[in-house]
């Protein structure tokens, strides 16, 4: 796992903003602290900061062919590297000078060209540069889970790892207002767009072409469309299958020169990946986060059970309110673009525990979107399959708004979901599916931003864009799902995962998302996943051998973290009298004075706080100051 950053410049001119290569790679630091190298030529200048996971003494880049013609910069890990190597050796007489996947990746171009993208398992993102054809070509891994940011004009192609970096190259910084919308509705900024309007994301999937005349982007992996059925299997046999696809998935992210770790939340998903490792790794060190001032969100018992069950070497880390609050400007320093998902916060800690023991870290990200394992899933199949708990639902809802809920209890937090299920039951199954992932609804949006209508085509023609699925296809919990692998799981989950782990140096790999696994499941009728027993039935089904029935019973409990009490005293000065100021406030033209007003004297009054939207407000606006003003 490394960063990786360069730029190719068409002219002259272009040629003068190679200068700031190694600012960029400086930024880049965090993640790649094992080493640092750069290919530096007439109008092209690559650089790569190295974590060192794979042939940790000679796989140091940007690396060379044997002919010279071809030098990569590469972020990632190819898990089937020895394979084709095998085959590259086979087919075409390769001969190789390090052990690594680098070179194998390398070769694997030289020979195979764009074909060569649906032969690697493994996660990437990289860049290779043609001499003699004088182009570069550049590919992201299947699902997005090593991210690549790129800016294009007509002297210049740069790209790099993270945004900060590439900012480095003084490209333009324009505010694209139609993301701030985007941000403020869904937490997050979907790819392939960012904050900047200049500024892209490779989309996950995609690969491109560029030389000085034209650029080709073209996607050579795509989460299903349309509803593929694969009726094949029978429910048990599926189970049977997923195990196995777990199993073979977890053994390729093994392989590595370092120790290997693993997250164990204590949920279903994390706990599998733990089983299953402990299979082949004797004492499996484990790792996971919980609360000494808040028991609602605390898990570590349930991570304790699964450790003494698997035998692993397991570490609990508890924080304290003070724990919380003295790492909340290291996580927001470590985003160079809005991200406003409160599970970063515990993740930046808990791999910031975890790094100085392992590089590499296992986790079970993904499992919920491809398995179906969120409480919406399960409303999506209430709304459709109405039963005697949703009638009271409905019937209950005109007292249940008068409260707002929150996620300080398990009361609370039920109160919350119940409303947010009552809101979307009378919507289309687009607009519905639309309300559930928004941490603002569109009604109370417009009492905040000052945007709205400045470019409302082009927002709803990104909404649009998103909801495709449930335009073109009939309906089944499957488009949910689907649209769930490529929104949440690519612009949200994966980019926390690697914000947050590469912020300090570790490596996460997620097995869950196996591309195998996920065709395969992909496929699978909906109603093996979510139905009237509950959710994530399949994968609950394949481990019911495995898992203690304490973890495979237990409900779904979200990554979350206790903000309320952090934002009403302990960060309370900071957040009115710097973030929300007035004269701030005036200068940015983002927001409503009127409804920051009144959430300052809510803060003040420590009056009831959503958390969620509270804190994608304070990271927008740490986000501003350091960028912007």
């Amino acid at each position: 796992m490394c960063g990786i950053t360069g730029i190719f410049a068409f002219n002259q001119i272009g040629s003068f903003y190679m200068i700031n290569l190694g600012k960029s790679m400086e930024l880049l630091t965090h993640r790649g602290p094992d080493g640092r190298g750069t290919f530096i030529d007439d109008l092209i200048a690559l650089g790569h900061r190295r974590l060192s996971i794979i042939d940790t003494i000679n796989g140091r880049q940007p690396m060379h062919d044997q002919a010279s013609r071809y030098v990569i910069t590469f972020n990632g890990e190819i898990f089937n590297y020895k394979k084709l190597r095998e085959e590259l050796v086979a087919n075409f007489n390769c001969t190789f000078n390090t052990e690594s996947d680098t070179e194998v990746l390398l070769n694997a171009y030289i020979h195979w060209g764009v074909e060569c993208l649906s032969k690697l398992s493994g996660f990437f993102a990289f860049a290779i540069y043609d001499k003699q054809a004088h182009e570069i070509f550049i590919a992201r891994d299947r699902f997005g889970v090593k991210p690549l940011l790129y800016y294009k004009d007509e002297d210049k192609f740069v790209f790099a790892s993270e945004m900060k970096a590439l900012l480095a190259y003084n490209v333009p910084k324009e505010i694209d207002l139609t993301s701030v919308q985007q941000y403020f509705t869904l937490g997050y900024i979907p790819e392939p767009d960012s904050i900047f309007k200049d500024i892209k994301k490779v989309a996950a999937g995609t690969y491109m072409l560029v030389n000085k005349k034209h650029t080709v982007s073209r996607r050579y992996y795509q989460i299903p469309e349309a509803i593929k059925r694969n009726q094949s299997d029978s429910f048990e046999a599926a189970s049977q299958k997923v195990q196995e696809l777990i199993d073979v998935s977890i053994q390729d992210r093994l392989v590595s020169d370092v120790p290997v770790g693993a997250f164990l939340s204590g949920g279903i998903d994390s706990s599998i990946v733990v089983a299953t490792a402990s299979k082949h790794v004797e004492k499996l060190n484990t790792f996971s986060v919980g609360y000494k001032d808040a028991a609602f969100y605390d898990e570590t018992k349930s991570a304790e059970l699964v450790a003494k069950t698997f035998n692993t070497n397991h570490t609990s880390i508890i924080l304290s309110n003070k724990d919380i609050a003295d790492n909340i400007m290291g996580c927001l320093e470590s985003m160079s673009e809005p991200f406003g998902d409160t599970s970063s916060l515990p993740l930046y800690v808990l791999s910031k525990h975890v790094a100085p023991s392992v590089k590499v870290i296992l986790s079970g990200d993904g499992a919920d979107e491809l398995f179906g394992g969120y409480n919406k899933h399960k409303a999506e199949w209430l709304v459709k399959n109405p039963t005697l708990q949703l009638q009271c639902a409905r019937l209950l809802h005109p007292l249940l708004k008068l409260f707002k809920g929150g996620r300080e209890s398990e009361w609370s937090d039920k109160l919350r979901q119940l409303n947010k299920l009552n809101n979307g039951l009378h919507l289309s199954d687009a607009e519905r599916y639309y309300l559930w992932c928004s941490v603002f609804p569109a009604g109370e949006q417009k009492q905040m931003l000052l945007l709205q209508n400045q470019n409302e085509a082009g927002y709803n023609a990104r909404k649009a864009g998103i909801l495709r699925r449930f335009a073109n296809t009939k309906y089944d919990l499957n488009l949910v799902l689907h649209t769930d692998m490529e929104l949440v799981l690519g612009s949200d989950m994966l980019f926390k995962v690697d914000s947050m782990s590469m912020a300090n140096g570790l490596e996460v790999r997620e097995p869950m998302i196996d591309y195998r696994l996920a065709d395969y499941v992909t496929a699978l009728p909906s109603d093996y996943k979510v139905n009237s027993k509950g959710t994530k039935l399949l994968l609950k089904n394949a481990f019911k051998d495995v898992l203690p029935e304490k973890i495979l019973s237990k409900p779904k409990h979200g990554f979350d973290i206790p903000l309320t009490q952090l934002f009403s005293k302990d960060l309370k000065n900071w957040i009115v009298n710097e973030l929300l100021e007035e004269a701030f406030i005036a200068k940015q033209g983002i927001f409503n004075w009127k409804y920051i007003n009144i959430l300052r004297s809510d803060i003040i009054k420590n009056n009831k706080l959503d958390e969620a939207q509270l804190w994608s407000i304070i990271v927008f606006q740490f986000w501003w100051k350091k960028f912007m003003a």
